[in-house]
């Protein structure tokens, strides 16, 4: 059981430690903040939608929706597109700063609103989930397999709280907003990178 609760730790921190929309919105939300509390519902969202899709692969579930091809060619399509538009955003999107502290105009629903969009509208995040975490558990089963499944939740969890920390102490030194703006250019040359791959699938 240790030895499956450790795979499906490292398999979950290598999965989810690559930049992408996910990752940069929580992190800028724990930036962004006036409080560190204001950044929870990005923090919760996301590691529900995380939970909902690592269960759905876990249990086969996704694995025999996605069988069909209309269904990952129609996820492909609308990934594309909401990448694209997703990159153009944080592109663009400048922290203000408001006496030396940065601040956001995202409560509480938009938040939970935009992290479940970029949790469940992201297709290389559910392949990932799907094609990765979702066939390794098949190595397992009975108490081996929970285990292997709640290492998974867990580490996603623990990512998100601490990419909120992290990106609240930054925030609290990056007076200037200059490191956030570098950032969110960097993420959306990644994110347009991923529309790229996505679309090329499309094509095939």
């Amino acid at each position: 059981m240790t030895e499956a609760f450790l795979h499906g730790a490292i398999l979950a921190f290598g999965l989810i430690l690559p930049l992408g929309v996910q990752n940069v919105f929580v992190f800028n939300q724990g930036a962004t903040q006036k409080h560190f509390g204001r950044a929870l519902p990005a923090v919760i969202t996301a590691g529900i939608c995380d939970t909902l899709l690592i269960l759905l692969a876990v249990t086969g579930v996704s694995i025999i929706v996605l069988s069909f091809e209309w269904i990952k060619n129609l996820m492909f399509i609308i990934g594309f597109f909401f990448l694209a538009y997703m990159g153009w955003s944080i592109w663009k999107s400048h922290p203000e700063v408001n006496n030396g502290q940065k601040d956001s105009t995202f409560s509480m629903k938009r938040q939970i609103t935009f992290a479940a969009s970029v949790s469940l509208l992201n297709p290389h995040a559910i392949m990932d989930t799907i094609g990765v975490i979702g066939t390794s558990s098949l190595a397992y089963a009975g108490n081996e397999k929970w285990a292997f499944t709640f290492a998974c939740i867990g580490i996603s969890w623990l990512w998100f709280l601490s990419l909120a920390v992290v990106g609240r102490k930054i925030g609290q030194f990056d007076s200037s907003g200059r490191f956030l703006r570098r950032m969110n250019q960097a993420s959306a040359i990644i994110i347009w990178g991923m529309a790229i791959y996505i679309g090329i699938q499309v094509i095939k």
